[in-house]
């Protein structure tokens, strides 16, 4: 992403010209004098729903799955 630094009072005389910059992905700085003051980025797009169930079957769980580790396991003496 190419970032533009452009002062407020020519921000507010381009403004149409910045937000079709902007969709392009370009990140401006606003600034007053030196210091920044704001930052227009892309609006990001929500992500897509998830959909339950789509891999149904892909994974599977051990039957021992929740059964206790054993005390050598956790001394390290297994």
């Amino acid at each position: 992403m190419t970032t533009k630094t452009i002062e407020l009072q020519e921000a507010q005389q381009r403004l149409l010209e910045l937000v079709a910059q902007v969709a392009a992905g370009t990140e401006i700085i606003l600034t007053d004098g030196q210091t920044p003051r704001a930052r227009l980025v892309p609006f990001a797009n929500a992500p897509k729903r998830r959909v339950a169930g789509l891999h149904a079957g892909s994974i599977t769980v051990s039957p021992d799955f929740d059964t206790p580790l054993s005390d050598e396991f956790w001394t390290g003496t297994v």
